[in-house]
Parts: C-alpha cells; sequence; structure tokens
C-alpha cells in the first residue's frame, strides 16, 4: 500500500495475576516496562507483550494466542530452553521442539505460558 505507516503491532493477552506472568516472562528475558492494576506491559528487544487481568481464566480451557515471527527461531528457542519449561505435550507451561517446514506450515516451536497461551514462534526469512 502506498504511503501506508509503519508501526508495531504488540499481543494482548490474558493473566491470572500478573506477579505469576512477570515471573514466567522474567526468566525468558522480557523486562517489566509499565503496570497497572489493569494492565500490564513487557518488553524484550523492541517485542512488547500487554496483558490484562483475567483471574477466572482456566488454562486449559485458553484460546488466546500470538505469534512472534523471527529470521532465526533457533537462537530463541535455545535461550528458552534453558529455562526448565516442561516439554510435555500436555504440561502449562510448556516449550515443543522445533517443527522443520512442510508444505502447509514454516520452522517454528510453540510456547504455551502459565495462563494457556499459546505463542507460535515462526521461523520468517523476509523479516
Amino acid at each position: 500500500m502506498p504511503n501506508s505507516p509503519e508501526g508495531k503491532i504488540t499481543a494482548n493477552l490474558p493473566s491470572r495475576n500478573f506477579d505469576t506472568t512477570l515471573a514466567f516472562y522474567d526468566g525468558l528475558g522480557f523486562r517489566l516496562a509499565w503496570r497497572s492494576e489493569g494492565w500490564m506491559i513487557v518488553e524484550k528487544v523492541g517485542m512488547k507483550v500487554e496483558f490484562f487481568p483475567h483471574p477466572d481464566l482456566d488454562p486449559e480451557e485458553s484460546w488466546f494466542s500470538a505469534c512472534l515471527r523471527l529470521p532465526d527461531v533457533e537462537p530463541l528457542h535455545n535461550e528458552w530452553s534453558q529455562q526448565g519449561i516442561s516439554t510435555d505435550t500436555t504440561a502449562i507451561p510448556r516449550l515443543t521442539a522445533i517443527t522443520e517446514p512442510t508444505d502447509t506450515a514454516p520452522r517454528m516451536f510453540y510456547l504455551v505460558d502459565p495462563d494457556g497461551s499459546l505463542w507460535r514462534v515462526i521461523e520468517d526469512k523476509d523479516i
């Protein structure tokens, strides 16, 4: 689109407890950027994630998700693998192995946070 403005999109995800959410994302290298009773923002190298309170959320019923696109997913996967996050396919939170690309999906891995939000971390060489 000609003359379209550049910008950033940030994910908005639920949190049952901001302290628990902050501790988890802090372990992933995110730092607190802003917090009030009704909103929290964490950031890591220009990436921002915003959280709203949802104390009654059942993590096993959560349908919230976000995508993170990177030119190479391996360095971030290696970093997050050092945090001791479960790799069990039913655990919450959990971290999967990197999947290789197929005809229908790019190379990626998945992270599920303590509130059941699904992250698709997608390799996108065009970034």
